[in-house]
């Protein structure tokens, strides 16, 4: 895996978390395209890091990440969820579904993004070495 392209979601009360957790990260992830829904796309831009922008997530959003998904476009979804937000949309569910379906690391919190990105790396840097061996 060549992990290129992370979608990154956030509910309101989680947005200025997401940007935390992007600054304290920023080189982890050299060469990483972030795709985000509209919301969260303008939080994080306006704090400083560089997005591409889907519609927001209940006008379009989530069912673009999903597309990508398929498409094999996106190697890592993390969604910054509000744990007090119990009820969510069929376009969240469907979010979920498709992650599980297409078998993609999906962290709802900054303590599991932080282990499925340095998974990765790990993984991209034995692959590189067993190829050199």
């Amino acid at each position: 895996m060549n992990m290129k392209n992370i979608a990154i979601l956030a509910h309101d009360k989680l947005k200025p978390r997401m940007v935390q957790f992007l600054e304290n990260h920023r080189d982890w992830i050299p060469g990483v395209k972030l795709i985000a829904t509209g919301r969260t796309a303008e939080f994080v831009e306006k704090n400083g890091v560089e997005v591409e922008h889907m519609s927001q997530g209940r006008y379009g959003g989530y069912k673009q990440i999903i597309e990508k998904i398929e498409n094999k476009d996106v190697d890592i979804v993390i969604f910054l969820r509000d744990p007090e937000v119990s009820d969510h949309h069929e376009d969240i569910k469907q979010l979920m579904f498709t992650c599980n379906n297409c078998n993609i690391p999906f962290a709802t919190n900054p303590a599991s993004a932080e282990l499925l990105i340095l998974g990765l790396i790990k993984l991209e840097a034995s692959k590189k070495y067993q190829k050199k061996n």
